[in-house]
């Protein structure tokens, strides 16, 4: 994926609905959304600093993020969180799918 193609998707995160909705913590500030990505370096084959492609990512509010990344601890499960981050990340997929942003072929 080009450079451009990659701050495309992130651009379009600004100022859309949270997708991960972690229970308790979505602050649903759509001012807040980026485009939050995974840190599964098993999955991914990325290095450290590296991050895997902004296809894989989710829409998600600062306090969504900062659970998912561990800066805020939470009373949920890892697995949980990690769970509701890929369901944001199918979510994202989703939207920007049936917005012609994305396509399968």
């Amino acid at each position: 994926m080009k450079k451009h193609t990659e701050n495309y998707l992130r651009n379009e995160a600004r100022d859309r609905e949270c997708q991960v909705r972690i229970p308790g913590v979505c602050n649903k500030d759509k001012s807040t959304t980026v485009l939050v990505h995974p840190n599964n370096k098993s999955v991914f084959s990325v290095g450290v600093g590296q991050k895997p492609g902004d296809m894989f990512g989710a829409h998600c509010c600062s306090a969504c993020h900062d659970v998912i990344d561990g800066r805020v601890p939470t009373r949920w499960p890892a697995l949980q969180v990690l769970a509701w981050f890929y369901e944001g990340c199918f979510r994202t997929q989703n939207i920007l799918l049936q917005e012609g942003k994305i396509c399968t072929t």
